[in-house]
């Protein structure tokens, strides 16, 4: 780990948290995660492992069976944050900008006073000339730029993201891959980001998250020091590839203590 990000201090804290629904299922045990002001973290495990849940909790979507949650802001309580789902999530009776607006809507802004940051946050996703369209007329990638500028119109501190890129062509993905990493540098956001990806993590995170399912909970933690920018080359250095394979090893293990259990 580098000295800066050695430096940074939590954002938030999770400490011992559980999860079992109602059902019985044992969602999360024992889990504990720092989330570091600035970095790109990612929680990488196979499906059913929890991450999605871990995301939820820190939104304010789910709460703990067990443990707790420690927020450093002057008020110890949650920031502005912002949540992109796997799924875009629009409201596809309604144009682009009105699909922007919403959390400001609910926020108490009109659409005239909401208007210039709806504008702001489009052009940061490069869908300037898209706010009077349909989810209709958008193709997948454009459809998930949309759900991201949603999230970012609320200028937040933290952002999280649970596999916004899953069901799109690597094509698509890559280029979202670069344009997310181009979004983060310029706002300075804290990213915690779901994926079961291992390239995908390697290629964004400063830092992955390594989980074990049943009960889902961290096994290994592995730092990417590779600096930002990050562009497509550093996906053919020996450094990208090394610590592909030490993802690659942490998820095979996390799978076969599944597979124990």
């Amino acid at each position: 780990m580098n000295a800066e990000a050695r430096a940074a201090r939590d954002v938030v804290r999770l400490r011992n948290i559980g999860k079992t629904f109602s059902n019985g299922t044992i969602a999360l045990a024992g889990l504990d995660l720092n989330v570091r002001e600035g970095e790109f973290l990612s929680l990488l495990g196979p499906s059913g492992c929890g991450k999605s849940t871990v995301l939820r909790i820190i939104a304010g979507l789910a709460q703990p069976s067990t443990g707790v949650i420690n927020w450093t802001t002057a008020n110890h309580e949650r920031p502005e944050l912002g949540f992109v789902f796997q799924e875009s999530t629009l409201m596809p009776w309604t144009s682009v900008f009105n699909n922007v607006w919403l959390p400001l809507r609910v926020a108490g802004l009109s659409k005239a006073q909401a208007a210039s940051r709806i504008e702001q946050a489009l052009a940061l996703v490069g869908l300037s000339g898209f706010a009077k369209s349909y989810p209709r007329e958008l193709s997948g990638g454009m459809k998930m730029r949309v759900s991201i500028a949603r999230a970012l119109v609320l200028r937040p501190t933290l952002l999280l993201m649970d596999e916004p890129f899953a069901a799109l062509d690597e094509i698509t993905r890559f280029k979202l891959n670069n344009d997310l990493l181009r979004l983060k540098a310029e706002l300075g956001t804290t990213v915690v980001f779901v994926t079961h990806s291992v390239y995908e993590s390697v290629y964004l995170s400063t830092r992955i998250a390594v989980f074990a399912a049943r009960p889902g909970r961290i096994i290994e933690q592995i730092h990417v020091d590779a600096p930002y920018p990050r562009n497509d080359e550093f996906r053919h250095t020996p450094q990208y590839a090394e610590s592909c394979r030490a993802a690659s090893h942490a998820l095979t293990s996390a799978m076969d203590s599944e597979d124990r259990l």
